[in-house]
């Protein structure tokens, strides 16, 4: 006998399954055995070698997002350490054109690395898909299927940059007096191409079925040698910027092979076997649609940052320096909610896999309400203290750096919000199999961002300050297109 009875466990009422065995012989009933099927008994039940599968399926919406989200700020937020620890310590004892150059190949840098992580995204959406539907043979193939295409993607980017390195650095017009140390910079910085996608792939396939704790341990390992090989190759050795792009390099060395070592020792079901080493076209077809679209959303949005960086190194260092602090503080800002973002697309991937379209509609709600919430907050907060901010990377004799930035930080501050649900609106639309969606909305948010800053930077009265007002411009803007579309398009699929 089967029924479908309510049950109250700690995350609230939960829809459970009941079975009543009966055991007959010739003269009657034996026994009776009741069965239950209860959503914590299977959490107990998953428990394999001590380690437990972390799932958003079932639980308190607001404490699961909260919990897997966590880790993966405080990730992101030390992988900003890799470039903070550069700038900060150039800034302070290289002066301002080494500091101008490493903020340059920063966001060289960003572009380059983004397109290995849109690839590796575009594959955990599908390993959370995945996942989340119970599919665990289909699981194996695409992590195989993905390693071959990303990995080989990143060895021809590699050999690409390092070819080109001279008409990449003339398009980006970067001044005569910055263009050797910005080319040495990123001649070292170059090396660390492949154990960037090392780290980002075995992290995206951890946080693919709930683990978003490791990749953050050895990000902290790394950043803290980043941070020491810093002081050590800067000041010890004198190496100048190339010091600062080879402590950079050992460090990613460290986490990429680290989290690679760890992934296959501790998760055997990861192991590559000879019987997974197959390119079915069905998988390879989905992989590579997924990922190329993320990439390319990805992509477009770096390579849009690009474009501006080069119209920045055009009104000279003082606006290259003062834009590469500045950045840095922003990006600080605005992690939090990229990363919940994330977060939020994993959430809604294992849910949309397991049918649970209630659940998806009630999590939108919690993610919307804790971005804005955030997102006001950290505005005031850079608005408030865009100064002495600046003060932490640029050194108080250099006045006009200061200005600049903090004009720069007082009207990208004021908007945050604008980022934050851009960031939910790219993972939802990742999450339920349109990631063409979010290619769209990153088009729209960075083509008026360049359109706009190009355009108002060329009028005589406003220069610079276009550049600035262009970027909340077109956040809000791509927000309202995938707000609209959301509502008379995506929102019927989720009622049934």
């Amino acid at each position: 006998e089967f029924r479908r009875v309510l049950f109250r466990s700690k995350s609230g009422w939960e829809l459970c399954c009941c079975y009543k065995v009966f055991t007959f012989v010739p003269w009657g009933v034996k026994s009776v055995r009741i069965m239950w099927d209860l959503p914590f008994l299977k959490e107990k039940r998953s428990m394999v070698n001590g380690k437990k599968d972390r799932t958003l399926t079932t639980g308190s919406i607001a404490l699961g997002l909260l919990w897997f989200a966590v880790p993966m700020i405080l990730g992101n937020l030390l992988q900003q350490f890799y470039n903070i620890a550069d700038t900060l310590i150039v800034g302070q004892f290289l002066g301002a054109k080494a500091l101008a150059a490493v903020g340059s190949a920063y966001t060289l840098m960003v572009f380059l690395t983004s397109v290995l992580l849109g690839l590796c995204m575009g594959s955990g959406a599908i390993f959370s898909l995945q996942y989340g539907a119970g599919d665990r043979e289909a699981l194996k193939r695409s992590t195989f299927v993905s390693l071959v295409l990303i990995g080989f993607v990143t060895l021809v980017l590699n050999v690409a940059v390092f070819v080109w390195i001279d008409p990449i650095l003339r398009l980006l017009q970067v001044p005569e007096d910055v263009y050797p140390l910005m080319r040495d910079y990123l001649w070292v910085i170059f090396w660390g191409i492949g154990f960037t996608f090392i780290y980002n792939y075995y992290a995206s396939l951890l946080r693919a079925i709930g683990n978003s704790v490791v990749p953050l341990c050895f990000l902290g390992v790394a950043v803290v040698l980043n941070i020491v090989l810093d002081l050590l190759f800067i000041l010890g050795c004198d190496w100048g910027v190339k010091g600062a792009a080879w402590a950079t390099v050992v460090a990613q060395v460290v986490s990429g092979t680290g989290l690679c070592v760890y992934t296959v020792w501790k998760f055997p079901e990861f192991r590559i076997r000879r019987e997974d080493m197959c390119m079915k076209w069905q998988t390879v077809k989905e992989i590579a649609v997924y990922s190329s679209l993320t990439c390319v959303q990805q992509s477009v949005m770096n390579f849009g940052i690009l474009m501006v960086q080069g119209l920045i190194n055009s009104f000279g260092v003082a606006v290259m320096a003062a834009f590469a602090a500045a950045v840095k503080i922003d990006s600080f800002a605005y992690m939090t909610v990229q990363d919940f973002g994330n977060a939020f697309s994993t959430f809604i991937a294992q849910n949309f896999g397991a049918g649970q379209m209630k659940r998806i509609r009630d999590g939108i709600r919690v993610a919307v309400i804790s971005v804005t919430i955030f997102c006001v907050f950290i505005s005031l907060v850079v608005f408030g203290f865009a100064c002495p901010l600046m003060l932490i990377f640029v050194p108080a004799h250099e006045t006009e750096i200061i200005s600049i930035g903090v004009e720069y930080l007082r009207i990208e501050g004021a908007f945050y919000c604008g980022i934050g649900w851009l960031f939910l609106l790219y993972g939802f639309y990742r999450a339920v199999r349109k990631p063409g969606m979010s290619v769209v909305l990153t088009v729209i948010s960075l083509g008026v961002r360049v359109a706009l800053a190009y355009t108002l930077a060329a009028i005589p009265g406003i220069g610079v300050w276009g550049i600035w007002w262009s970027i909340p411009i077109g956040w809000f803007l791509a927000d309202i297109f995938g707000w609209c579309y959301y509502r008379m398009k995506q929102r019927k699929s989720l009622e049934w």
